[in-house]
């Protein structure tokens, strides 16, 4: 079985209590269709006949079209409910599946297209509970008018059963078609959305460069081979409906001719051959399942793609916890993907700068000691631990990461630089929490007191409190310009690491007075945390203790940073000149 199917099968059995009330308002409704035909024959038997108890007849057949109204109405409103059920649950796996397997994600499939598998294909997998219950819910008045055919005259059912056969080969034939052909659709779709994202990132530098006719050319190239997908599932969608809607009227005069002779013969009355012509029908419903076949396959299809995230391997974590120590990291025989740092340690409560030019590994050196990356080779240890044997909470209690463009979540200011003590105070205080969370901040309270020195050292609490809440703002009531946000991601930084702050190009948009205003705050930490430091300032170096000189892809050279000034190459790194 494929991995979309089962993950198909999978939304269908984890979609709650809705498959099972699509099954039930199915079988009602199915129940009642097949009774109607019955009903309705011997309603109009008795009136024929002339026979004194029609009328409860009649009022049996209303009966039935009434429970198939209600079971359509409550059918209707249990695809819907149980549709957004189960989107909303597989796009949680999918968010807790890409965050576990962090950069991994994000190296392989670009920003777009996560965005496209996780939104548009976890929905179109969502409508698997409903498409898969309609299909078999059109079972039912097939196998039942199959049964009542054959106690009306066995003959018809032989007729009825052949194009019933014909219905299924089409409709086999149409989901596998349209199964490829969705795939391709949604390829393309998730490829225009990835360069679409790309576009979007850049608007500033597309706006300044004067090229957005160029790049929307771009974006939009793929458009005439989506068309192409769209117009061949049209077609197959036509030609599928085209051959079992035929089917249909050529299944009913079949079942009239032969019921004719019968009555003719005497064999049948005129109710019976009303029912039995509307039985043909009832059996051959099948063929109005297209959409839900249609549908099928489009989850399918989407199912393959959502369920290459899910083959992405996720971060294992240990369960190991740290012992006392001042946090010294250690790289021991450590390479990956084109970075050689063999055996190199920092201190405990020392300060390392890493410096080279674009490309030279200073990102992925920093992701190897926050453990945003494992090597390849070797090991990276915290106080005498290796990082992957760490818990999860362990790991990110130890390190704070600070990165150059922050994304900040939570719903205040304070949440967005402390998650745990912005919940907390926000929990303990009322009816004004934002007004309530800013005073409590502003005074440096109890859970408050972690928040206010952070944003403090990050040079971030003068900013926060001119805002019109104060650290009780909600983000989305913050407006910030790129400084101010890199500013929040360092006071998150500080208030997270305990042992060991890994900032990897996070003062690039500070201005100069700030940057080194920061600077100190690192170089002077009075919690004497271990600090690495993607350096682009000759100042930042300089403060360091010890500098990580990188050049293509390997360790040039470490020591102080006035020793290695003494290297034309080395002041070329900085200067961004050629010695």
């Amino acid at each position: 079985m494929l991995a979309g199917d089962r993950l198909v099968i999978g939304a269908v059995r984890r979609s709650g209590p809705w498959p099972a009330v699509l099954a039930v308002t199915a079988v009602v409704g199915a129940a009642g269709e097949l009774a109607i035909p019955y009903l309705v024959g011997r309603t109009v038997d008795a009136f024929v006949t002339r026979q004194p108890d029609g009328t409860p007849w009649l009022a049996l057949s209303a009966g039935a079209v009434a429970a198939v109204v209600a079971g359509e109405s409550l059918g209707v409103w249990a695809r819907g409910a149980g549709g957004a059920y189960a989107a909303a649950t597989l796009r949680r796996a999918v968010l807790r599946h890409v965050l576990g397997a962090g950069t991994a994600a994000t190296r392989r499939f670009p920003g777009g297209e996560l965005v496209t598998r996780a939104g548009l294909n976890a929905e179109e997998v969502g409508r698997a509970p409903e498409t898969v219950t309609g299909a078999l819910a059109l079972l039912v008045p097939t196998v039942g008018a199959l049964i009542a055919l054959t106690l009306i005259a066995p003959v018809l059912t032989l007729t009825l059963g052949a194009g019933i056969v014909v219905i299924l080969l089409v409709l086999r034939a149409f989901l596998r078609a349209s199964t490829v052909i969705s795939g391709g659709y949604q390829q393309v779709q998730g490829e225009i959305a990835a360069r679409l994202v790309d576009a979007m990132e850049g608007a500033r530098t597309i706006a300044a460069a004067g090229t957005a006719a160029q790049e929307a050319r771009r974006v939009l190239a793929p458009l005439p081979r989506l068309r192409a997908h769209g117009m061949s599932l049209w077609r197959a969608n036509a030609g599928a409906a085209v051959q079992s809607g035929l089917v249909v009227p050529l299944l009913e005069v079949a079942v009239l001719i032969a019921g004719g002779f019968m009555l003719a013969s005497g064999r049948l009355t005129v109710g019976e051959l009303y029912a039995a012509a509307r039985y043909a029908v009832l059996g051959a419903s099948l063929s109005t399942s297209l959409g839900f076949v249609g549908g099928l396959a489009r989850a399918r299809a989407a199912a393959e793609r959502v369920a290459e995230i899910f083959g992405l391997t996720p971060v294992a974590h240990g369960t190991r916890t740290l012992p006392p120590g001042p946090g010294t990291v250690e790289f021991r025989d450590v390479a990956v993907d084109g970075l050689t740092v063999g055996d190199l340690t920092l201190p405990g409560g020392s300060v390392t700068a890493v410096v080279g030019r674009s490309g030279s590994g200073k990102s992925l050196l920093a992701a190897l000691a926050g453990r945003l990356a494992d090597p390849g080779r070797g090991a990276v240890l915290l106080d005498g631990v290796p990082l992957r044997e760490l818990s999860r909470e362990e790991l990110r209690r130890a390190i704070g990461y600070a990165f150059e463009r922050p994304v900040l979540v939570g719903e205040t200011v304070s949440e967005a630089i402390a998650p745990e003590a912005g919940e907390a105070v926000s929990q303990a205080i009322a009816p004004e929490p934002g007004e309530a969370l800013s005073q409590a901040i502003a005074g440096g309270r109890g859970e408050a007191a972690p928040v206010v020195e952070a944003a403090r050292a990050a040079c971030a609490d003068a900013f926060v409190r001119r805002l019109p809440l104060g650290y009780g703002t909600p983000l989305r009531d913050a407006p910030m310009s790129g400084g101010e946000r890199q500013r929040l991601g360092l006071a998150r930084a500080f208030a997270q690491g305990e042992r060991l702050l890994v900032l990897d190009d996070a003062t690039s948009s500070l201005d100069t007075v700030t940057e080194q205003q920061v600077s100190r705050a690192l170089t002077t930490d009075r919690r004497a945390r271990t600090r690495l430091i993607a350096a682009h300032r000759p100042a930042t170096a300089a403060r360091a203790d010890q500098v990580v000189w990188l050049d293509n892809g390997a360790v040039r050279a470490r020591g102080p940073h006035d020793v290695l000034w003494q290297d034309p190459a080395y002041r070329a790194v900085f200067q961004g000149t050629e010695p």
